[in-house]
């Protein structure tokens, strides 16, 4: 069987010099890692902000960055000026990877990566349509590594932050289809995220959903009559409040494409 690190690293020497586009999550930070570690290639790391972009996501991009020795560059993601984007409709991602690859394309010359996964495939990914039309490249999918694996990879190396984070996709994907992109509501989004994340256990699945009827809270693998999901709405309800916000309730987590169809 082969060694599905051994695998990555061929996909990423493939390539003189990678772009690799770096959000915060499990995926893009162990490919970053490994590649800066262990790749022949020249790698440099790209991070976007902008609202939909979690603030401590940004925070764990520089702490790697600091601690590996990455060459790491901060900039503004700019799909915020792209009135498509802002109108959400269902292939919004579209939009969104677009002006990030434009905005990566207009730093290096070199390629292009994502830490896109075999699961993203199986997925409703208009990110990946962006990406083809950009060059952009995907070492884990063309390794054949799935989720699973990648979290194999980062507990291996001991990125024990990264091998159990939850899955954290953009806070513009909470946002219903058809409701436009707002920078206070993806605010809200973050807040009642991270402090709910401070009263259930480590690793549950937290959603906070804008829909057109108000504010819906998901959460995954717990017992919804159980006190800590009990504290969580409640908590929930008081913010909800305080930013003057009808919130719907509690319902178990689903997968984001499925809320945004």
């Amino acid at each position: 069987m082969s060694d599905p690190q051994a695998e990555l690293l061929r996909a990423i020497d493939r390539h003189e010099e990678l772009a690799i586009a770096v959000s915060g999550g499990v995926d893009s930070m162990t490919l970053a890692y490994l590649a800066h570690r262990f790749a022949r290639a020249r790698v440099r790391m790209v991070h976007a902000v902008s609202p939909a972009v979690p603030p401590l996501a940004t925070a764990r991009v520089e702490t790697h960055a600091a601690r590996h020795g990455w060459q790491l560059e901060v900039v503004g993601a700019g799909e915020f000026d792209d009135p498509a984007y802002r109108a959400n409709p269902a292939n919004r991602c579209y939009f969104c990877k677009t002006n990030l690859y434009a905005r990566i394309r207009g730093l290096t010359s070199g390629t292009i990566a994502s830490g896109a996964n075999l699961d993203d495939l199986a997925d409703y990914r208009p990110g990946l349509t962006a990406a083809a039309e950009h060059g952009v490249v995907h070492p884990f999918v063309e390794a054949g590594i799935a989720k699973a694996g990648i979290r194999r990879l980062a507990a291996r190396h001991g990125l024990d932050d990264l091998a159990e984070l939850p899955a954290q996709p953009c806070l513009a994907s909470r946002i219903e289809t058809g409701i436009a992109i707002d920078a206070g509501d993806l605010a809200f989004v973050d807040q009642v995220e991270r402090e709910l994340a401070d009263l259930l256990p480590a690793g549950t699945t937290i959603r906070c959903r804008i829909t057109h009827e108000g504010a819906l809270i998901e959460l995954g693998a717990l017992d919804p009559a159980g006190e800590p999901t009990a504290r969580a709405l409640a908590h929930a309800a008081e913010l909800a409040r305080a930013a003057g916000r009808p919130l719907l309730g509690l319902r178990p987590y689903r997968q984001g494409s499925a809320f945004l169809r």
